[in-house]
């Protein structure tokens, strides 16, 4: 069985509305099994999701450009202001250590100076489990405008980290065109 979403892939985050594909007999049980639990999603959003499934393999594939490309320029600003990061294959959070020497305080006490100090909301590693200690999941849902704001205010936080030049859009824009 796999199951799928339309939150990420078709902007209908909240919607809670989602699929699963596989083996017939399974999918069946489950039918009967999910019946009791609730009875159904708003019809509107039904007929959204028939519509995205139908006609929207092209956003789909502009969808995660677009992330892509935001992971692109966070992550080489996180590299610019010294702090080490790997960039994600997929997805729209990125998933960094906390960069040396801010590495002692924990993931919840670095999330709280970058939101006091920098005005930079980051998710901490611990509300994640006690394996996300040390970890700051960092959504890329902001424009990449934002996004380079809030490398900007970082920078200037993390004194302790090897800050270098941002390239200008027009460079960015000739890396992005390379693939890089």
């Amino acid at each position: 069985m796999e199951f799928g979403s339309f939150s990420k892939s078709y902007n209908m985050a909240g919607w809670r509305m989602g699929y699963c594909v596989g083996n017939r007999e399974i999918i069946q049980g489950l039918a009967k099994i999910k019946g009791y639990y609730d009875y159904g999603i708003f019809s509107a959003i039904q007929i959204a999701g028939i519509v995205a499934l139908r006609d929207c393999d092209a956003d789909v594939l502009q969808q995660a450009r677009v992330y892509e490309q935001r992971r692109d320029v966070l992550c080489s600003g996180l590299r610019r202001i010294g702090w080490p990061v790997v960039e994600p294959k997929a997805g729209m959070f990125v998933w960094t250590r906390i960069p040396h020497p801010y590495d002692h305080m924990g993931s919840m006490d670095f999330a709280i100076k970058l939101m006091d100090e920098a005005n930079v909301a980051v998710a901490p590693g611990i509300g994640f489990g006690e394996e996300g200690e040390g970890y700051l999941r960092l959504a890329l849902v902001e424009n990449v405008h934002r996004i380079r704001q809030a490398l900007r205010q970082m920078g200037k936080v993390l004194k302790g980290l090897k800050v270098v030049e941002e390239p200008s859009e027009a460079q960015e824009a000739g890396i992005e065109a390379t693939g890089s």
